[in-house]
């Protein structure tokens, strides 16, 4: 039935933390504002890194430094929010603010899960078909996939975000979250979402889904080729290619998967603090696990270091 007395918005605020006393929003304030840091830091290492080392200009490279790119983009276009909303939780944004966040978010955050899978698929080429593997993955077929990642994360925004905004919004102007996200902006609408939730349940699918199926396949296959390995050594060096990869997938996709493919939760608090997750703690973890830990990135950075240390 269609509100006849309504207020229209045109703006909203987030509910955030509010619920939080200022001495424990200050302390997450700092957390958030370090972990921040030490993404962004992180992430500027490996592209430096591998910017400056021949060695690692190779395909699982170059997929981990425009990976590095998208995770930098897609923490600044949520994070300095969510920090100031910390220290001043009524702060208004307006509607096409609101949707802008939600239009970085998601060509970002859509991207990063097909450029997981563009890795994924580079590893089961360099495992299963190591003699082709230069052949197969050469600079076209790295662009491909690249510029596909990039294309399907800003088709798939644009319907979203044209979805969503669509919908009158009046009365309730409180988002349940601490930034711009589908579900939360959805239950503000003043009109039928019936229509709009399947679609954003349909894409949810398609975007997370089936990379996580093609992902799984790569590595069904990864893991029938390097049983069919002789030696015990030639196994833990086959498995040790994929296993920071595999770290970071399981994660992203845990977290990703159980706030979008999941039925409605009314503990929107609860959705916040996973959401943390995926937009604070795993862009940190992708540099971390996939790279700092990762012995020819170690090698690399020692070789950067000492080629500034004999310049200087």
């Amino acid at each position: 039935m269609p509100r006849l007395n309504f207020t229209t918005v045109t703006e909203f605020t987030f509910e955030g933390f509010s619920v939080f006393g200022w001495q424990h929003r200050i302390i997450l304030f700092v957390i958030f504002l370090v972990l921040y840091l030490l993404t962004l830091a992180s992430n500027a290492v490996i592209l430096t890194v591998i910017r400056l080392s021949r060695q690692l200009h190779t395909p699982m490279y170059f997929f981990l430094s425009v990976l590095s790119i998208s995770e930098t983009c897609y923490t600044v276009a949520i994070i300095p929010r969510m920090l100031a909303g910390l220290l001043s939780p009524q702060k208004a944004i307006s509607i096409p603010e609101c949707a802008t966040q939600l239009f970085f978010y998601l060509t970002f955050g859509i991207n990063n899960c097909f450029l997981l899978t563009a890795m994924g698929y580079d590893r089961y080429v360099a495992i299963c078909n190591p003699l082709r593997y230069s052949v197969i993955m050469g600079k076209k077929a790295c662009m491909y996939l690249t510029s596909g990642s990039w294309s399907i994360g800003l088709s798939t925004a644009i319907i979203q975000v044209s979805s969503v905004f669509t919908l009158p919004f009046c009365d309730a102007n409180t988002i349940s979250h601490f930034f711009c996200d589908i579900r939360p902006l959805m239950k503000l609408a003043c009109a039928d979402i019936t229509i709009k939730e399947f679609i954003t349940l349909l894409i949810s699918l398609c975007v997370l889904v089936l990379p996580m199926v093609l992902i799984f396949i790569s590595y069904v296959l990864i893991v029938i080729t390097i049983l069919k390995i002789a030696s015990a050594e030639g196994r833990k060096k086959a498995f040790a290619t994929c296993a920071s990869h595999l770290t970071v997938v399981i994660v992203h996709y845990g977290c990703t998967s159980f706030i979008y493919l999941k039925p409605k939760s009314q503990n929107s608090l609860q959705d916040r603090l996973i959401s943390m997750t995926y937009t604070v703690i795993t862009p940190l973890l992708n540099p971390v696990v996939y790279s700092l830990r990762n012995k020819e990135v170690k090698d690399a950075m020692l070789r950067v270091l000492g080629r500034k240390s004999i310049s200087s």
